[in-house]
């Protein structure tokens, strides 16, 4: 989806992108019944070591949409600490 929307507004200098974040501490997740084995899991097994926070997927959005991003597009940017699929 974001490659086809990047051909089609490219050339009106519009970058399209999109964010996948992976597990992010949020108060929904912390309320989940099983959250501690989540956390423990997610901070044994990503190679971060820990969940992400809210600031990480915002830092990363605030990222795609400034210049320092203008020759980005078309992509989806993991936010995951390095977990894919």
């Amino acid at each position: 989806f974001t490659r086809a929307m990047a051909l089609e507004h490219g050339r009106n200098n519009v970058t399209v992108n999109a964010v996948a974040p992976g597990i992010i501490r949020t108060e929904m997740v912390e309320s989940l019944p099983h959250f501690e084995k989540i956390k423990a899991r997610a901070e044994e097994q990503l190679p971060i070591r820990r969940l992400g926070e809210p600031e990480d997927v915002a830092e990363a959005i605030l990222f795609l949409a400034s210049d320092r991003a203008s020759y980005i597009t078309g992509d989806l940017l993991h936010v995951s600490g390095g977990r894919y699929g």
